[in-house]
């Protein structure tokens, strides 16, 4: 008698969960089906499944009934140690093959001839039935010393130890615990840090566990000498100007964190990787040795884009990573895109004001920059432009080029000083400005958040001055001053929950506002800016009802970063500001404001935010519209 062939599905790539049928029965094999009943939560059944050998081997079919049992009851005590590592340590597991119970080695020959009977016939019915039995929770940790002394809440302060009502009493959130207590003592300073032991006391009255830890700390020690190897074609001085340890400094696994961070920062570095010595020298300190791979030295890159707002654009480049050997970086960019095919609500205006574009605009650069200038950690830097910018209320033709001196004091701390020059025309609603600068930019940066495109603690402060006296050939004479700051605050240990702030500010003085180009004035609005109204439309309106930007600016944003799962967030979100025609923001003018909420999906290389907003205070006549759309990869700060 032919044995019907199962039907066959189409599954892409796995992705409705299609489960692989089992062999079909025949004269010399004895295949199976198994089913787990009597448990809904997903991680246990996947433990279980993943323990079983009857599950893994299902499609291995054993030769014989005895085989099958063998399987069966080898799974019996693996099964019952997976209930305990998830808390539940009454569970019981139940095996019955063809609805004999497998229950030791007497019942083992009965289950094997009921097998049998299925032989090139049918497949043999294997069940595993699993009791849970009462969820058991963690009651109490403790943490002693080899000594079987506590220690002080100074050292191990009470949230290492503390449980609430809840905390299931499973080996992974026990070790998880020992983990996180191990760390705090290599974050003190002690790089040996270990467990030397656990001790689990199960109440099986009141299930509930006990835990106590044994740790042995080991010494405190210091950052040792730094070994560097690799990247031969890079001058190893480079690279050391972007390590800001020093032998004797404490030890923290943050600061090894550091080093590896701070070393990538150099362009034509790949790979770092950081490792630890297996004790300490003569000193006490603790040896780190640095192993790096170089990057390609050259880089092309082409990428096409569409704004709303912008319309199309297409950026291209080329970067050497490496130009002389000193990890200096050249890079050639070009940037075109046409305005005409974006949202443009202007352009009956700008004809009417008799701003001449065509809608074209772009912008072509070259950037240079020496690290480590001299064996110092002063970095050269060095760039040259010109370009066409076509906004929605102006035109500006410039060119210009710069070169500035930054010093490093930290790897969170930065001051930079140069000289900037720069011509051009800049046209708008209040007419034309022909304009020469030359100036003495000033600039200092701080940043010790935890990430570029998601911080989570930290915060960033930049502040610039920069000054274009007559006496220097400027024309007109102005002084330019901008300053934006940034905090992010964890409410919880994970940081599931994240409260983020910016505000920002500047001002342009020296010159009234038709004398002073329309690049060095202020505007507000859009997704950096204040989100729900449009890019660059905030502040004073000219004729034609314009904007023709401001003289200073002021904007804040607070938003409330919230993990819903580990990929999916939400963020309600506030924001404020506006651009003044006073060189000081006047508060006797309106303020916009806008609210909204964000959906963020995080990936491995930062969120991807996409953000909905809600203008509060639309000006009639403005044609401001009732809500916008934000999608771009990072936190909008």
């Amino acid at each position: 008698m032919a044995v019907p062939q199962p039907a066959q599905a189409f599954d892409l790539f796995g992705l409705f969960g299609s489960e692989e049928e089992p062999p079909q029965p025949t004269a010399t094999a004895l295949p199976y089906s198994v089913r787990i009943t009597g448990v809904d939560d997903s991680d246990v059944v996947q433990a279980l499944q993943d323990t079983s050998t009857l599950y893994r081997l299902r499609q291995e079919a054993p030769p014989d009934g005895e085989g099958l049992v063998r399987r069966a009851d080898a799974d019996l005590r693996r099964l019952t140690d997976v209930l305990s590592g998830y808390g539940y340590y009454q569970g019981t597991v139940t095996i019955r093959v063809d609805d004999i119970a497998v229950t030791g080695e007497a019942s083992l020959n009965a289950a094997a001839r009921a097998a049998e009977g299925s032989r090139a016939q049918a497949l043999v019915p294997v069940k595993i039935v699993v009791d849970l039995g009462p969820a058991y929770t963690v009651r109490s940790v403790a943490v002693r010393d080899r000594a079987g002394r506590a220690f002080s809440t100074e050292v191990l302060p009470e949230r290492f130890t503390r449980t609430d009502d809840d905390v299931p009493a499973r080996s992974a959130t026990v070790l998880a615990r020992e983990a996180k207590i191990v760390d705090r003592f290599r974050a003190l300073g002690h790089p040996f840090a270990k467990a030397v032991s656990r001790d689990p006391v199960v109440d099986d009255a009141a299930h509930v566990m006990d835990v106590t830890f044994t740790v042995d700390p080991g010494p405190k020690a210091g950052i040792g000498e730094v070994a560097v190897k690799g990247a031969e074609g890079i001058d190893p001085a480079v690279i050391r100007s972007f390590i800001y340890s020093e032998p004797g400094d404490p030890y923290s696994p943050k600061a090894i964190a550091d080093i590896r961070r701070t070393i990538a920062k150099v362009e034509g570095i790949g790979s770092v990787r950081v490792r630890e010595g297996e004790s300490l020298d003569a000193y006490g300190n603790l040896p780190v040795f640095v192993e790096l791979g170089e990057r390609e030295q050259n880089l092309l890159g082409v990428s096409a884009r569409y704004s709303t707002v912008d319309g199309p654009g297409v950026r291209a480049y080329y970067a050497n990573r490496n130009l002389f050997g000193g990890g200096e970086t050249f890079r050639l960019d070009a940037d075109i895109y046409y305005l005409g095919l974006g949202f443009d609500p202007f352009a009956q205006q700008r004809k009417l004001a008799g701003i001449d574009t065509s809608g074209l605009g772009g912008r072509l650069s070259a950037t240079f920059v020496k690290p480590a200038f001299d064996g110092s950690r002063n970095d050269l830097l060095a760039n040259v432009f010109v370009t066409r910018e076509v906004q929605q209320s102006y035109l500006v033709d410039a060119a210009g080029a710069s070169v500035g001196l930054r010093h490093r004091f930290s790897d969170t701390f930065s001051a930079q000083v140069g000289l900037d020059g720069q011509v051009g025309r800049s046209q708008d609603a209040l007419g034309k400005v022909d304009y020469r600068l030359i100036g003495v930019p000033v600039s200092v940066t701080y940043d010790s958040t935890d990430s570029l495109l998601d911080p989570t603690q930290g915060f960033r402060v930049l502040a610039s001055a920069t000054p274009y006296p007559s006496f220097l050939g400027s024309d007109p004479g102005i002084f330019v001053a901008k300053a934006q700051g940034s905090t992010y605050y964890a409410l919880d240990d994970e940081a599931n929950t994240v409260l983020a702030g910016r505000i920002g500010f500047g001002s342009v003085s020296g010159a009234s506002l038709a004398e002073i180009p329309d690049n060095f004035r202020f505007f507000a609005g859009g997704g950096g800016s204040v989100r729900g109204f449009a890019f660059r439309t905030l502040g004073p309106r000219g004729p034609f009802n314009l904007p023709i930007g401001g003289r200073s600016l002021l904007e804040a944003s607070l938003e409330a970063r919230i993990k819903v799962t580990d990929t999916i967030g939400i963020v309600p979100f506030f924001d404020a500001g506006t651009a003044f025609a006073s060189s000081l923001p006047d508060f006797d003018e309106r303020i916009r404001k806008a609210v909204g909420l964000g959906l963020r999906y995080y990936t491995g290389i930062g969120p991807i935010r996409v953000d909905l907003a809600f203008p509060l205070d639309r000006i009639k006549g403005n044609r401001e519209r009732p809500v916008a759309l934000y999608i771009s990869l990072g936190q909008a700060f």
